[in-house]
């Protein structure tokens, strides 16, 4: 696969946050970029070279993208897939349609990494409410999710026994669903991989990942686990990415048990959040990576400068009589880094932007973590 090499034009599909950070590593690096979003002020937009305002599935725009772009990327999972496999007949697209589909439907993901042979909680498909009239006991005390269009917590029903599910399905709509048991949890990790051809890999440190109320709020790098966990934990993230024939960025994430088993809870097919303090604190950042992996370039090098704590910034943090969060704190903090997203509109549980903290001592870097989140 012969290289893209700047000032080619690259092409998104989205022009959020994700697609803004993609867009400054690829003009950096010298490309061009062409945004495809339906926000007339999508954040990405501040930064392409062209915004196409339309829909994901227009035609007329897709057939832009295809006619003027080297080579077509997306910033989210919820993309048409299909706009994505039509795209493929006349441009390079990474990750493939067939890729992003898996990672649409949670029952398909699962089903694809039990095939990689690698480990997931119970689960039970739900496509009719007749599924649910079985002995649900391996799946129980669980949680009930739609097998689409859910993140950040939304689209899940947490349920103790039987009736609980079945009301619960019901009350998401009697869509499909997994069922899926609740596991208890020591903490939850995630790894990121980028993926070039079958002979390119490069796999990010460990991120150690703590949520608020379904959404991530800080990632802890180096992962406060044994060195062998991790190992494993990366490990397990490539045998995914080979098993799906997957190029580009994936993020996989993990629950770490109490016996220090390791089990995949889900896959981003794409940059994540818990790996933004890579912007900072690595030779080679994520959304660098996805750039490489589009273009057929080798993966950076991806060891970490020093530990990183990273902090989700969201509209919960701004004044609810306006005006902006005190960032003064952390711009004065000479070892803290501000990320905003460029977002017009803050409101709660939206994400805003991010930032982060790097020090020799995690220990220390939380501390800080803990008086900046007060302050702001």
């Amino acid at each position: 696969m012969a290289a893209i090499l700047p000032p080619a034009m690259l092409g998104i599909l989205g022009g959020g946050q994700l697609g803004r950070m993609f867009t400054v590593a690829a003009k950096t690096m010298g490309y061009r970029v062409t945004v495809l979003d339906p926000d007339a002020h999508a954040p990405a937009a501040a930064f392409a070279d062209v915004h196409l305002h339309a829909p994901f599935d227009d035609r007329e725009a897709l057939a832009t993208l295809a006619s003027t772009c080297a080579a077509v990327t997306t910033e989210f999972e919820n993309v048409n897939a299909d706009a994505m496999r039509q795209l493929a007949q006349h441009t390079r697209v990474s990750p493939s349609g067939d890729c992003v589909a898996i990672a649409q439907d949670r029952i398909a993901e699962k089903s694809w990494i039990n095939q990689a042979g690698l480990p997931t909680a119970p689960y039970l498909p739900v496509l009719a409410a007749a599924d649910l009239d079985g002995d649900l006991t391996p799946y129980l005390p669980g949680i009930l999710k739609t097998a689409r269009l859910g993140y950040d917590g939304k689209g899940q029903v947490r349920v103790d026994t039987a009736d609980q599910a079945r009301a619960a399905y019901a009350e998401l709509g009697d869509i499909a669903c997994v069922l899926e048991k609740r596991l208890t949890l020591a903490l939850e990790v995630s790894v990121i991989v980028t993926r070039s051809h079958p002979a390119q890999m490069a796999v990010f440190p460990v991120a150690e990942n703590q949520h608020a109320h379904g959404i991530l709020d800080v990632s802890i790098v180096p992962a406060r686990i044994d060195p062998a966990l991790a190992t494993q934990a990366q490990n397990m993230a490539k045998q995914l990415a080979e098993t799906l024939n997957y190029i580009g960025v994936l993020a996989v994430e993990f629950f770490v048990l109490a016996d220090n088993a390791l089990v995949v809870n889900e896959i981003a097919p794409r940059p994540h959040n818990s790996g933004h303090y890579t912007l900072d604190a690595c030779l080679t950042d994520q959304f660098q990576q996805q750039v490489r992996a589009l273009c057929g370039l080798l993966p950076g090098k991806t060891d970490l400068l020093s530990p990183v704590v990273m902090v989700n910034l969201l509209g919960d943090v701004w004044p609810s009589t306006g005006g902006e969060p005190h960032w003064d704190v952390l711009m004065e903090a000479p070892n803290a880094h501000l990320h905003l997203y460029g977002k017009q509109h803050a409101r709660p549980a939206r994400k805003m932007g991010h930032f982060t903290v790097q020090g020799a001592s995690l220990s220390a870097l939380l501390e800080q973590v803990e008086a900046l989140k007060e302050t702001l």
